[in-house]
């Protein structure tokens, strides 16, 4: 198994504001709360330091993550930032709508060398389906400031599947993310939650999409690809070159590396524990003002669950999966079988799927675990 016998070294900071709350979100956010920010980066920094020993000293990745971390009152930000440990790479999300010339400036004086942007599409009116603030022109604006500020790792988010959308306007949304020349991007099948007022107003058509997301998926790939880019997990995409663009904390997650997370809501996995911080702002800031950690649920992991997770998600990436240690979760003659029907691929150690398993992705993968 893939863990830091020095500890962690991927930091995860949820910052939970936002300006309004989309229809189809399930993360840990709050809207508003203006005059809470200052007092949640306090709570943000005690816990830190009581969960620093867990981490290395010398830290891959930290990512700011939400809620709209960019939306965070700019004296707080810079606050957190400067008290946050250095790391290889340092990724804020972003609105685009936040991001003016000054915060751009911010980031970029605070260390930070990558900014995934929530751009989501293109197109005004899919825009307003999805309760976005944001407009076309925010997104462009926005990188063209980080580029200004000098930050040269941009990500770009896009959802399909959205009610109301065509083919048409997927090779559209692709057609604008690539003019824009992102180091990076990430494309995502739109998931609303069941009983969520997403789907009470969106329901038949959210059926009807679902018959067209496995050629919407095969779209997205074949035109990234076809754009130079690299197909290295199941639906995120880098630029080809000498510089290794993959998204090092994410990819530290699909590698199952230990990570930290501090925040409302946020998640850790160290060595054999997995726990979860509440989804409670008022029960995170008190319990953290009192010096104590924040109510959490704590998982214990067996070595089959950790062992299972990590073909799961290793099978993700377009690199070979090393089956040391995790033989004893696979079935091997389902692996054969697929082999055989050219869905994966064993060799001397290690474990991949095809290009052709790749797109039928989880469904291939359930079937090789025993």
């Amino acid at each position: 198994m893939s863990r830091s016998l020095d500890g962690a070294r991927h930091l995860y900071v949820h910052l939970p504001f936002c300006s309004s709350r989309c229809g189809y979100c399930d993360f840990v956010t709050v809207v508003g709360r203006d005059g809470e920010h200052g007092v949640y980066v306090d709570a943000l920094l005690h816990e830190l330091e009581l969960e620093r020993p867990l981490l290395a000293a010398g830290l891959e990745s930290v990512y700011l993550g939400g809620g709209t971390p960019t939306l965070t009152e700019p004296g707080s930000l810079r606050r957190l930032m400067a008290a946050l440990p250095p790391a290889d790479e340092v990724t804020v999300e972003a609105n685009p709508e936040t991001v003016t010339a000054e915060l751009a400036r911010l980031l970029a004086d605070c260390g930070v060398d990558r900014v995934s942007l929530g751009a989501q599409t293109f197109s005004a009116g899919l825009l307003r389906t999805l309760g976005r603030v944001a407009q076309p022109d925010d997104v462009r604006h926005a990188v063209y400031r980080l580029r200004g500020a000098g930050i040269d790792n941009i990500s770009l988010d896009l959802i399909y599947g959205i009610p109301g959308q065509e083919p048409a306007d997927l090779a559209r949304d692709l057609a604008e993310a690539l003019a824009l020349e992102p180091e990076h991007l990430s494309a995502y099948e739109l998931e609303a939650k069941p009983g969520t007022r997403f789907t009470h107003a969106h329901g038949d058509e959210l059926a009807r999409q679902a018959e067209s997301m496995e050629t919407y998926f095969e779209r997205v790939v074949e035109t990234l690809c076809a754009a130079g880019y690299r197909w290295y997990e199941t639906a995120n995409f880098c630029r080809g070159g000498p510089r290794d663009l993959r998204a090092r904390h994410n990819l530290g997650y699909w590698l199952g590396r230990d990570y930290l997370g501090i925040g409302v809501g946020a998640v850790s996995t160290i060595e054999h524990r997995r726990w979860r911080n509440l989804p409670s702002l008022a029960r995170y800031v008190a319990a953290l003002g009192r010096g104590e950690r924040p109510p959490r649920e704590l998982e214990e992991l067996d070595p089959g669950v950790r062992a299972t997770e990590r073909v799961m998600l290793g099978l993700r990436l377009d690199e070979p999966l090393p089956l040391a240690g995790l033989e004893q979760v696979l079935d091997a003659a389902e692996v054969d079988r697929l082999a055989r029907l050219g869905l994966a691929h064993r060799s001397a150690g290690s474990l991949a799927l095809t290009r052709r398993g790749r797109f039928l992705g989880g469904g291939v993968t359930a079937r090789l675990l025993a």
